[in-house]
């Protein structure tokens, strides 16, 4: 459980970092766009009211509180699940990814009424006009670790 812990507030504390050091200190917030490395990596500012690519955004308010409470459901199952059924390391720490990511959304929405994005990426002549921002990455990065390396508990004896 203290690597779920340690992970967890590691990709919380380096999401907010991310986001604070380029919306605020780059000043994103007003300028609304900076090219990093065009096209490869840009950053644009973006508003999330709803889940991925905006979906659920129809009634900001509404959606706000109910993704608050299912990011905070949601991680406190995965920390009591994490920790009755993950036995190795790298799943408590894909477990984490997806909790720290997880909060630092729902702490966004808290504080902006949305969450920030930032991050646009394109490559080989597709213009990908999407933002996400690093919580994004944690998510995803930690359910595909879940998924490839959990192993329950009753499994760790056969191959």
């Amino acid at each position: 459980m203290r690597i779920m812990l340690l992970t967890a507030l590691a990709a919380f504390g380096i999401d907010q970092l991310s986001k604070w050091a380029v919306v605020h200190k780059m000043n994103l917030l007003q300028v609304g766009a900076i090219d990093v490395f065009p096209p490869l990596l840009n950053f644009r500012m973006g508003w999330n009211p709803g889940i991925n690519f905006g979906l659920l955004s129809d009634n900001p308010e509404i959606m706000r509180v109910v993704l608050i409470a299912l990011a905070v459901v949601i991680s406190g199952f995965l920390l009591w699940w994490g920790n009755r059924n993950l036995e190795r390391p790298i799943a408590h720490m894909g477990a984490g990814l997806v909790i720290g990511g997880a909060l630092a959304n729902a702490l966004d929405r808290v504080i902006y009424g949305a969450v920030a994005d930032f991050l646009n990426m394109s490559c080989c002549g597709i213009n990908n006009p999407f933002v996400f921002n690093v919580a994004d990455i944690f998510i995803f990065a930690g359910a595909f670790a879940l998924v490839i390396f959990d192993k329950p508990k009753d499994e760790q004896g056969s191959v």
